[in-house]
């Protein structure tokens, strides 16, 4: 519920700001909203999350990070970054397990934790910055289309994926969630042959026979060298620092999509923790693994490799992957390669679209968005919310112009430090509902815990605070600096404050509220009420063994 642009009256405590909203419970005056509904199940969930983080990210811009710095610190970049992600991901799981109400958002946890304006500003940050990535996946799909050499436009391949999204999205919750099913399936299957592939490849099991083991560590080398300064110790933390910011934009915010779903979960007491333990081991070896399998496979120095990122190619002609399997003489395999990096394009944005539309359908919830976008379908799909986020999705059609892509360039990019700065509110938020249910008792009554908690916290904190304010470190350096890098790097920053302190100064909103007065009860009983009726069915044979555990 958003205060009066007055401020509290007198009398009102900070709690009153939490006051669960209308919307919430499908009861806002003059408009049907109906509801969403639990229409995920727990394979829905796993396959959400990694069908929307491995995307190009791994497959494509492994390779610009590859060329820029070296093998070496492309792998610790993902070791490092893997470890955060885990602690965000344990965050998010611990907080949407104990409240998944219908409505349920990362940027909703935030506000009711911490206080209306942060929720505010982080909530149109996600919105924006999900928008932005559906363009960004949708341009990738259809640039990866081109490798096959069809003569019809870019712009008819972006408006046909553009169309199947949607229709996955504003049809039924179920549907979206078999299609993501499906899709994330086979870039696992993809990910998994092509890592299979590299360790064939490293011990000489190629046409040509010839055994890479880590040959290119040694020569060119394991680190690009020199790298920014002369001095070669700095160079190499350089490197590795910046392999870590760039890791960060193919992991930024697929922790969200877990908690985004939890509203629409079967069962989520039960399904989320299973989800939130089991995605993260999964995250970790296909990452490391991969970028392992790329720095083994492929030189730094490759010309292959340095003409596809010169290209700017988003297609399998600038996958590391692709190349290294082209280097070892497998011909044919590079088709089916760029067909998994279609399809992960293609499921990447389905995934933002669904988790856009929302976080657009939870503020409304919260009366920080027209209450327009809390109508539902019969179907349970917040419809509106879903048209206005695919929408954005349109401007991919920009780079159909060599102008309009330059300024796609500079939104697209500065997602990155948006999810940087989400992530520090969400370890924030986390404090805050540790300390809130410390102080009535409740803390080791939380219906799902994890491990290394608050330290992991912490040190999430910590890291992630860093590469947000050094994003854009590179540009300081002498001849490199220019107005349009500062810009991409920290306008972002400029941007939630505009909306934080504009929130806060329009509706007096108060400063964070004492932990004993945040809202810790509501919807929490109807939660546990729906919970004491799940039973969760053991599995009789082996087959059924096989399939609880992916599902």
């Amino acid at each position: 519920m958003d205060p009066s642009p007055k401020g509290m009256e007198e009398g009102k405590t900070p709690l009153d700001f939490y006051e669960e909203p209308k919307a919430l419970q499908g009861e806002v005056e003059g408009i049907d909203t109906g509801e969403t509904h639990r229409g995920l199940s727990s394979r829905h969930i796993q396959f959400l999350a990694l069908g929307g983080c491995i995307g190009t990210g791994l497959f494509v811009g492994s390779g610009s990070t590859l060329s820029t710095v070296g093998p070496a610190p492309l792998l610790m970049g993902y070791i490092v970054m893997s470890s955060v992600v885990y602690f965000v991901m344990n965050m998010l799981g611990e907080m949407t397990t104990y409240l998944p109400v219908r409505g349920v958002s990362v940027p909703y946890l935030i506000h009711r934790f911490t206080e209306p304006s942060l929720g505010f500003a982080v909530g149109y940050n996600y919105w924006y910055s999900f928008s932005m990535l559906i363009a960004s996946e949708v341009t990738a799909a259809g640039l990866v289309i081109e490798y096959w050499q069809i003569d019809v436009s870019v712009g008819v391949w972006i408006a046909i994926i553009l169309l199947v999204i949607l229709l996955l999205n504003i049809v039924a919750v179920s549907w979206y969630g078999e299609a993501e099913f499906w899709f994330a399936s086979l870039k696992i299957i993809a990910i998994i042959g092509l890592i299979i592939l590299g360790v064939v490849l490293f011990f000489g099991g190629g046409p040509n026979h010839d055994r890479l083991g880590f040959r290119y560590w040694q020569n060119p080398g394991a680190f690009k060298e020199p790298y920014l300064v002369s001095n070669v110790s700095t160079g190499r933390f350089l490197a590795f620092w910046t392999a870590l910011i760039k890791s960060g934009f193919s992991f930024i915010f697929s922790p969200e999509l877990i908690t985004t779903a939890a509203g629409e979960a079967v069962a989520p007491r039960r399904n989320i923790p299973k989800a939130t333990n089991r995605f993260i081991y999964r995250l970790f070896a296909f990452y490391v693994l991969g970028s392992l399998v790329i720095g083994v496979t492929v030189a730094y120095n490759d010309k292959n490799l340095l003409q596809g990122v010169a290209s700017g190619s988003s297609g399998a002609g600038a996958s590391p992957f692709v190349i290294g399997i082209q280097n070892a003489g497998i011909s044919g395999l590079n088709h089916v390669i760029n067909a998994a990096i279609l399809i992960s394009a293609w499921s990447s944005g389905n995934s933002w679209v669904y988790a856009g539309s929302r976080t657009l359908y939870s503020l409304a919830c919260q009366g920080q968005a027209p209450q327009i976008f809390t109508r539902c379908s019969k179907n349970g799909v917040p419809y509106a919310a879903v048209l206005v986020t695919w929408s954005i999705g349109l401007l991919a059609f920009l780079n159909l112009s060599s102008s309009g892509s330059d300024v796609f360039y500079w939104f697209t990019n500065i997602t990155t430090v948006g999810g940087f700065i989400s992530w520090v509110l969400v370890g924030i938020a986390y404090l805050r509902f540790r300390r809130a249910l410390d102080c009535h008792g409740m803390l080791e009554s939380r219906p799902f815990k994890t491990p290394f908690q608050p330290y992991g916290t912490y040190y999430a904190l910590v890291v992630v605070s860093l590469l947000a304010i050094t994003n854009g470190y590179t540009i300081f350096f002498p001849g490199s600096f220019t107005a349009s890098g500062f810009l991409v790097s920290y306008i972002v920053f400029v941007i939630f404050f505009a909306l934080y302190f504009g929130h806060k100064i329009w509706y007096r909103t108060p400063w964070m509220v004492p932990a004993a007065d945040v809202d810790i009860f509501s919807g929490k009983e109807e939660i546990d009420r729906m919970c004491e009726l799940d039973v969760e069915k053991q599995p009789r044979n082996w087959l059924e063994r096989v399939w609880w555990w992916i599902a």
